[in-house]
């Protein structure tokens, strides 16, 4: 399958960006009926053709984009990539799976060979041709898991497994939904879940969630969609720049919902390293215009009957409070 990668899109500062008519087909619209409430959502891993479920990891039109992105947020931060000492076998473990899985499930775009230890890998869209030895860092210009995180759509989190809780110890976050890495680095599972409305009082929820994922086999991963809003089509949107798009949020009015309101969902992917036992918790984000996503109807009526019905704790959560009045004002035309 060749993608055809969107040319001179911008996500940074100056927005460029669009959805082509097979990105809209194919977004995750996340509502299942006309009510959300909070839950875990969690199911086995299958192919689903043609959608983003085809292959474990999606690639879209948008990669060279948020790739160009990521790499102008980790100059403005470093710290938006952490990886614990203890992290260095579950580095080489992502870094094995994703250039096993790219190459195979994309062959026009990217190539694996190896001979033993000497692998040969080919980003063809990043313009990367490497010779390296796998488990030898200093064989690669970058430590392994910044050198793959870099190539990988979408946010990484490694979590280590002890103790009989998971770890963030690793991680490579530059398009957060309002959370920063720098802060959550080290917590576990509960720790890091805390601010969630419904759930934070709710100590039965984590612990089955926990025990769930601490049950994750190799080769059994599972995957759950996310989703929130967020204003202009802005990838990072962490803790640490605040101050350049919280007010955006003041900014919306019923004349501009459509084109500035983005209904962001995330594909949160969660597979077993083979070698660490760490888990791997991915996050590929998509986003879509509101007049956009209501060139489907039945999206635009079901998406206001939700956000008009919320429950006021997940609407502030989902920080949407400011501008919920003039959205369910402009998402009515559609019910």
């Amino acid at each position: 399958m060749t993608i055809q990668f969107n040319p001179h899109e911008e996500m940074h500062q100056h927005f460029n960006y669009y959805n082509s008519d097979k990105a809209i087909a194919r977004f995750p619209f996340p509502f299942p009926e006309d009510q959300y409430m909070y839950s875990v959502n969690i199911e086995p891993v299958t192919s689903k053709p043609e959608s983003i479920f085809e292959h474990w990891f999606d690639i879209d039109e948008h990669y060279v984009t948020e790739m160009q992105e990521r790499a102008l947020t980790l100059a403005q931060d470093p710290k938006r990539c952490i990886v614990m000492p203890h992290m260095h076998q579950a580095s080489w473990d992502f870094l094995a799976m994703v250039m096993e899985h790219y190459s195979s499930d994309y062959p026009e775009h990217f190539q694996l060979e190896r001979d033993g230890l000497q692998w040969h890998w080919v980003n063809q869209p990043l313009n990367i041709d490497v010779h390296f030895i796998f488990g030898e860092a200093s064989s690669l210009s970058l430590d392994p898991f910044e050198f793959i995180s870099r190539q990988f759509q979408g946010d990484v989190a490694l979590l280590d497994q002890r103790d009989g809780d998971l770890f963030m110890d690793a991680g490579m976050i530059t398009g957060p939904a309002d959370w920063s890495l720098n802060f959550n680095a080290g917590m576990s599972f509960k720790q890091w879940h805390a601010p969630v409305p419904q759930l934070a009082h709710n100590l039965g929820v984590f612990e089955r969630a926990l025990k769930f994922l601490l049950n994750v086999q190799v080769g059994q991963p599972y995957r759950r969609l996310n989703w929130t809003m967020t204003v202009n089509p802005r990838m990072d949107t962490s803790s640490e720049t605040y101050h350049l798009w919280g007010h955006e949020r003041g900014e919306i009015t019923a004349e501009n919902v459509g084109e500035k309101i983005h209904l962001r969902v995330e594909l949160q992917m969660m597979p077993r390293l083979a070698y660490s036992n760490a888990l791997l918790f991915s996050i590929r984000t998509y986003l879509i215009s509101l007049n956009d996503l209501s060139k489907n109807p039945a999206w635009g009526k079901r998406l206001h009957r939700v956000i008009r019905d919320l429950p006021q704790p997940i609407a502030n959560y989902k920080g949407i409070s400011e501008y919920r009045e003039p959205l369910v004002q402009w998402l009515s035309q559609f019910d």
